[in-house]
């Protein structure tokens, strides 16, 4: 289906200031559509002006749709529909006497137009199904007034207001709670949803004849001058939005000033109760804080542990069991870069291409000055449970490259290359969870001496290497292998299954 942009820019003669104007209105109408209880499409005249073209459409929350098909994108002469004509030409809102009749449902028709800085830009046609018509309660008939009051605004220019676009996914609408306040401010009509969120803030009495302003300033008591304020945006002087805390609950408040013939008749307030939402958000803000101070504290654990290897070390005169104890700071350091990486984060995914780097830092001081570590590529976006035994492997490979690979003084090189992809590792075990789409590909390679005769990587080798193997195709479900480079030194294999970084 085409975009609302594609379409008025193909077919029409709008400008993008004119687009913007709409965009703004489809943010908006699914308020209309709601308080209308009817289907609503937007048409706009084609730039040659012999046909009209739908831009969007907006099906109700609150009753049956009139439109089974989606209609955006249909052209239609001008001249078929002349609802349209009128509206278009005389810019007035025009209702048809008798209903269509759409599949044996009858179907009222009106068009709206819609006017931006004196100019009529195109139509909203407003579809009710009649199918389900019965005497209306004070809720609905609230509903259709307060919608003829904003059909009327569409059709002047008024509404939408300029520079107040508005989440609808965030904001509250019709079904969550709305109240109609007279133009002194008081309450006219509360629907049931809304006099309980305003219960949940501590209201004992019901709403109609109360000054939503002030009442709404009592029961959520702030400092200073914000009382004046509230009592102000609760009272519908101007579109705003606002966050209401009382005693007992939380309620989101979206103030809709109605001026249907240019001055304040009223206005409509929009609310949801949020008190169970900001209670989870708050439960989340803690977990998390809970999370990266655990982070913190298991990476200053785990370097007060490196630091006592270190002392012990020191003490060793057993060279093999200062350099044993040697790989165990930097086996633990590794982790703790993991952990230092996740204690920033809001989330378990942590940027590895920063912890790569910070691996290779710490593992080339075995042989500073002499042998040069380079990254190429991109690790990504990596879960920290990939990360934590990943900064392990990659530890433990460079450390046996520098130590094996190269003679004492003599200069070399490591490369480490990562790159993402989207197809599966070969011969890996997929990790519960894991997409199967993704891999990362790491190959370590330096140009060293090469691996002895007849090594066998899968059943040969020091303790790093049967680490790198347990992790790899243990822990991560990936694939490892080390191999003779194509010219000198050795080339190091890894493939493991990742999550989309999306």
């Amino acid at each position: 289906m085409p975009s609302m942009n594609d379409l008025v820019r193909q077919h029409t003669a709008l400008g993008e200031s004119d687009l913007e104007w709409l965009h703004l209105l489809v943010s908006e109408w699914q308020l209309l559509s709601d308080l209308s209880f009817a289907d609503l499409v937007l048409w706009v005249p084609t730039r040659d002006g012999t046909r009209y073209v739908s831009v969007a459409q907006m099906r109700p929350n609150t009753g049956p749709t009139s439109y089974q098909d989606d209609m955006v994108g249909h052209l239609v002469p001008r001249g078929r529909r002349p609802l349209l004509d009128a509206a278009l030409d005389e810019g007035r809102i025009v209702r048809e006497g008798d209903p269509e009749w759409r599949e044996e449902v009858p179907v009222r028709v009106e068009s709206i137009p819609v006017r931006r800085e004196g100019r009529v830009l195109g139509v909203i046609a407003r579809n009710t199904n009649l199918l389900t018509v019965r005497t209306p309660s004070r809720l609905e008939l609230t509903y259709l007034q307060s919608a003829s009051d904003l059909a009327q605004m569409i059709a002047a220019g008024s509404f939408p207001f300029p520079g107040q676009q508005v989440d609808m996914d965030a904001s509250p609408r019709v079904g969550d709670g709305l109240i109609r306040l007279d133009a002194d401010g008081v309450v006219q009509y509360a629907s049931p949803n809304a006099l309980s969120a305003y219960h949940r803030l501590g209201l004992a009495s019901d709403l109609v004849g109360h000054h939503l302003g002030r009442t709404t300033a009592e029961l959520a008591p702030s400092r200073g001058p914000v009382d004046e304020a509230l009592v102000k945006l609760a009272s519908g002087y101007a579109p705003r939005e606002t966050e209401v805390e009382g005693s007992g609950g939380v309620i989101q408040l979206r103030a809709i000033p109605l001026k249907p013939k240019g001055d304040r008749i009223g206005s409509l307030v929009l609310l949801r109760d949020v008190t169970e939402l900001r209670r989870r958000e708050r439960e989340l803000i803690t977990k998390d804080a809970t999370i990266r101070e655990i982070h913190h504290r298991v990476k200053n654990n785990l370097q007060t542990v490196a630091a006592l290897l270190r002392l012990q070390a020191r003490r060793m005169d057993s060279p093999q069991g200062r350099e044993a104890l040697d790989e165990a700071v930097r086996r633990v350091g590794s982790i703790a870069i993991v952990h230092e990486t996740l204690s920033q984060n809001l989330d378990e995914r942590v940027e590895f291409d920063e912890i790569a780097d910070r691996v290779l830092a710490m593992v080339t001081e075995i042989a500073p000055g002499t042998v040069v570590c380079r990254r190429t590529g991109k690790f990504g976006i990596l879960d920290a449970e990939v990360a934590t035994p990943l900064s392990m492997v990659l530890t433990e490979i460079l450390q046996n490259a520098l130590e094996h690979a190269f003679a004492p003084g003599e200069q070399g090189r490591v490369d480490v290359m990562a790159v993402r992809s989207g197809r599966p590792p070969a011969k890996a075990k997929r990790r519960a969870g894991v997409r199967e789409e993704s891999r990362l590909l790491v190959t370590v390679q330096d140009d060293g001496r090469g691996l002895p005769e007849g090594f066998d990587p899968k059943r040969a080798g020091n303790l790093g290497l049967q680490i790198v193997r347990t992790l790899v195709e243990g822990e991560l479900g990936g694939s490892f292998d080390m191999v003779a480079a194509p010219v000198s030194g050795t080339r190091v294999i890894l493939e493991i299954p990742v999550e989309s970084e999306k």
